[in-house]
């Protein structure tokens, strides 16, 4: 009998927003080691690669090769990430379940992180839109800094909304709004939230990808839990950051969010104590601790002293 409880989808990140920033480059087995012990948790969706030119982005080399090297246990999902219609060739042809594409709700970092203006961006949305859905894959896409930007400072829920809409219409299944640099507060969730809900209506999946960089990540993610998102991104340990923008910090920590989730009465799917596990592994490859809370303290209330 299915589950009375309300259930949200957790998309790890770690393996792509994870490593992306950090200067130290993974290879392809390490890569691919990470992807299997998070598959094997329960993790019902994983952002595994990006294919963007390694140039821009050499952490994200190879994404190929890592492709062709995880498993692919029944019940997981796993999503390349592509910023332009070569980007999204690449990910069809490595056999990823679903590929996302990524807008920025600012000019100035847009430009930064693509190289394109919002409008161009978008067009080339609507160029891969239908690659994508001849291949019988999912589209979905991220709507970057959505609660604020680095460069320009605040960004109007309304002009998200209007990205979204837009995304709608060409054909994407699913819509994250990004808060990329860790700005955004709760208030903002829930006005985001209602203004791109109105835009897109109840067939587009929408969900949140937070950061924790001023200690507000998890917050957000309450909010988001009670609006009834539908999926939300983090990443193991809390590893995270965007290379193209300055202080972005860490993703909020998948384990540290399945708990929290758990702890609220909302299903995951995730074996929380095998995802510590996962964290303290990745610690393992880093001379300072993770940012992850969960893998220090342990989880509530099966610590209390009997």
């Amino acid at each position: 009998m299915a589950s009375s409880k309300p259930q949200i989808q957790i998309c790890e990140v770690g393996p792509r927003d994870g490593l992306q920033s950090e200067e130290r480059i993974w290879s392809v087995d390490e890569r691919v080691g990470l992807i299997d012990r998070l598959s094997a948790t329960g993790v019902p969706r994983l952002e595994a690669v990006s294919f963007v030119n390694p140039k821009r982005v050499p952490q994200m080399a190879d994404a190929e090769e890592v492709m062709a090297k995880i498993k692919r246990p029944a019940g997981v999902s796993f999503a390349g990430l592509a910023l332009n219609v070569r980007g999204a060739e690449r990910a069809i042809a490595a056999g990823v379940d679903e590929v996302r594409y990524v807008v920025v709700a600012s000019e100035t970092f847009n430009q930064r992180n693509q190289g394109a203006s919002i409008a161009e961006t978008l067009a080339g949305f609507a160029e891969i839109s239908d690659k994508v859905s001849a291949a019988g894959l999912k589209l979905s896409a991220t709507i970057g800094a959505a609660f604020g930007c680095p460069f320009e400072g605040k960004v109007a829920a309304t002009k998200v909304a209007n990205i979204a809409g837009q995304l709608a219409a060409g054909g994407c299944a699913e819509i994250g709004m990004a808060d990329t640099i860790g700005a955004g507060v709760p208030t903002q969730v829930t006005e985001i939230y209602s203004l791109v809900h109105d835009a897109v209506g109840a067939e587009v999946g929408l969900g949140f990808h937070l950061h924790n960089t001023r200690n507000t990540g998890f917050a957000n993610a309450a909010i988001a839990a009670g609006e009834g998102v539908l999926f939300l991104d983090s990443s193991v340990g809390g590893l995270g950051g965007c290379p193209f923008a300055p202080k972005a910090t860490g993703n909020i920590a998948t384990e540290d969010l399945a708990f929290m989730l758990r702890n609220m009465g909302i299903e995951t799917g995730i074996d929380i104590d095998a995802y510590i596990d996962v964290a303290i592994w990745v610690e393992g490859f880093f001379d300072t601790p993770l940012p992850g809370q969960l893998m220090k303290a342990g989880l509530f209330p099966e610590t209390a002293s009997s």
